[in-house]
């Protein structure tokens, strides 16, 4: 019996050893190669199509209830002013809605401070799709009762975010491959073959106009000028080639 367990340990001793050969040959066989890493970066710039707007209400009084029905009647006004200037209502969405106790200040007092009056505060994002509106719309929400405009940006849609993207990596795999050839030839080697590709994370930047940020009590006398400008889509790309 003793026999048969010593035979079979060697057995398996060997069976063990021809496998730790077969994977140590293999990676020396890999690591034969001859490789250059290069990255390269692709850019597409184009005219925002999406603007966003962030509106508020700011009401104040001394009674909260008449606070919160005041702020309510001026974001209603809001609000239906710009589904009838033909915002739909999947364009328009409340991001915040706060309501502050503001007190007195009394530093000779350990007593809690008296509370002057309520702030109740009302944010909007209106999500435009026609980026020459977003003038139009300001002037519209400001007028019906909306008194600060907390942020304001242009960006891309979704489906130019995608369409961009594919053109920037294509303009980023084309460098990444002039600088691979361009080293290359100058070693007297040649590229053979593809051995990986790694693709950066997109990035597409939000112009932000900040003539309107944190813009109280609003007014518009004039007709409010918003220059659309342009926007970059990167895209970046890193590739191993192997070469001979």
């Amino acid at each position: 019996m003793r026999g048969k367990t010593a035979l079979l340990g060697i057995a398996l001793m060997v069976l063990c050893a021809a496998v730790i050969g077969n994977v140590t040959a293999q990676t020396q066989e890999e690591s034969k190669d001859k490789l250059i890493h290069v990255s390269g970066t692709g850019k597409v710039t184009t005219t925002p199509d999406q603007a966003v707007i962030v509106l508020a209400v700011e009401t104040e009084n001394a009674d909260v209830s008449a606070a919160q029905q005041q702020n309510a009647r001026q974001m209603d006004a809001v609000v239906n002013a710009l589904k009838g200037a033909g915002i739909p209502a999947k364009d328009l969405k409340t991001t915040g809605y706060n309501i502050i106790p503001v007190t007195e200040q009394n530093e000779k007092s350990l007593v809690a401070s008296k509370v002057k009056f309520y702030r109740v505060v009302n944010n909007l994002e209106v999500r435009l799709n026609d980026v020459s509106r977003a003038g139009e719309i300001i002037d519209l929400a400001v007028a019906n009762g909306a008194n600060r405009v907390d942020r304001f940006s242009f960006t891309l849609s979704d489906a130019k975010q995608q369409e961009l993207r594919s053109q920037a990596l294509t303009a980023a795999v084309k460098q990444a491959r002039g600088d691979a050839d361009a080293t290359v030839a100058a070693l007297g080697k040649t590229i053979v073959d593809v051995k990986e590709v790694n693709v950066g994370n997109n990035y597409v930047p939000m112009l932000y106009d900040n003539r309107y940020m944190g813009m109280e009590k609003a007014t518009a006398a004039v007709p409010t000028p918003i220059e659309v400008g342009e926007i970059d889509v990167t895209a970046t790309v890193s590739v191993t080639y192997v070469i001979a």
